[in-house]
């Protein structure tokens, strides 16, 4: 296959690439461009309906979670995004169809309440589903996120309470159930087998990894066959999709990016 010369950073402010973007049916964003010039989407009806995205430091995860989520909120959805380090998502604050929460215990609430708003939406008619937004729950750092909500459980847990904590519980419905209640998990990181139970590709249609070994590359992608050697390229990364595998440059959308096309799109679109 013909590799194309890809830029080294596949900005959102690049030439006809916005355009592209916005031409896009409703749950469908772009992730990037492949090597053999295709463009490479996440669609949330036509697949499993959630994206698992793993790099290693540095390797662009954090930039792709923002650049899809951003994605889905431009075309309507709203937005749960679950940032665990305070400051990796501050896009997200104050954007009136985004709940931004850092600490665990805001953490915890939001998914309690996930839990519950999943329960609602899995009772309405379908006319009254599709009336309601769809909804995207975007969690960075995953893998300690999980851990800090295990333990925090633990602190006030009583002894007739069930002992996985109820935000963790939620998390799991929604990947399990999301599909039929328009909601969906973006998640960055490696979710813990004994704190979520099943396996990553059985809950993820789309996988994107970069940077990863080749351990982890068999348990997060093991239809995929042997792990390809990882680019140095920055944003560059290894999209998994029904166990095709293409190497792609992710799209680079900025903090200011997204606020000012989210609140202001005709500046978004003079710059």
């Amino acid at each position: 296959m013909t590799k194309t010369a890809l830029p080294t950073m596949l900005s959102f402010s690049a030439p006809d690439l916005r355009e592209q973007i916005e031409a896009l049916p409703e749950g469908t964003a772009l992730i990037g461009i492949s090597t053999d010039g295709r463009a490479i989407a996440v669609d949330l009806d036509a697949e499993c309906p959630h994206v698992l995205v793993c790099t290693a430091t540095g390797g662009g995860s954090t930039t792709v979670l923002r650049s899809l989520t951003a994605q889905f909120l431009h075309q309507g959805a709203h937005a749960l995004v679950l940032d665990p380090k305070r400051i990796s998502h501050l896009w997200a604050r104050g954007l009136p169809t985004v709940t931004h929460r850092g600490n665990v215990a805001g953490i915890h609430d939001a998914l309690v309440g996930l839990g519950e708003e999943l329960e609602r939406r899995l009772t309405l008619t379908d006319t009254e589903l599709d009336a309601a937004p769809r909804l995207i729950v975007s969690v960075d750092s995953a893998y300690h996120a999980l851990r800090q909500l295990t333990r925090y459980w633990e602190t006030f847990r009583d002894k007739d309470d069930p002992h996985m904590s109820p935000a963790v519980t939620a998390l799991e419905a929604a990947l399990w159930t999301g599909r039929a209640a328009r909601v969906h998990v973006i998640l960055n990181g490696t979710p813990a087998p004994s704190i979520l139970g099943a396996a990553p590709h059985e809950m993820f249609g789309t996988v994107i990894l970069a940077r990863v070994s080749s351990t982890a590359w068999q348990r997060l992608a093991p239809l995929a066959g042997p792990a390809p050697k990882p680019s140095k390229h920055r944003g560059r990364g290894h999209v998994i999709q029904h166990g095709e595998v293409h190497e792609t440059q992710a799209i680079w959308m900025t903090d200011a990016d997204v606020v000012t096309w989210l609140t202001d799109p005709d500046d978004a679109a003079q710059s």
